[in-house]
């Protein structure tokens, strides 16, 4: 129902940007979030937008580096992710939550397969 893509193989510094797209069912009135998960970690959250767009949520880690947006019109939330770093090397997932912007993975209903950032240095 949640379909990530866009990760790839890129250098520190360079930028990258995310997409999940939703079928099935329309997510318009969830707030869509970003996680990661490197290897040998726990899943973390990244950042999360709210149901119209008005309203972000970022991971310390993250802020002033990566964008949350979406396209409700498209059923898509994208990550723009700028001058990244190799601890950015994840599988970032999206993740739709009917509660606000919410930062933890177990308050999020639905979950995408992942798509693959590595950074090299």
């Amino acid at each position: 129902q949640l379909q990530a893509s866009g990760g790839g193989l890129v250098q520190a510094g360079d930028s990258l940007r995310l997409s999940c797209t939703a079928s099935g069912r329309t997510f318009s009135s969830y707030t869509l979030g970003w996680f990661r998960q490197a290897p040998g970690k726990e899943r973390e959250f990244v950042a999360a937008i709210s149901w119209n767009g008005g309203s972000t949520n970022y991971a310390d880690l993250v802020k002033g580096r990566f964008t949350i947006s979406r396209d409700n019109a498209k059923n898509t939330v994208y990550l723009q992710m700028n001058g990244l770093k190799p601890v950015d090397t994840a599988t970032y997932y999206c993740a739709a939550s009917t509660q606000w912007l919410r930062t933890l993975r177990s308050l999020y209903d639905y979950w995408g397969q992942g798509t693959l950032v590595t950074v090299s240095s």
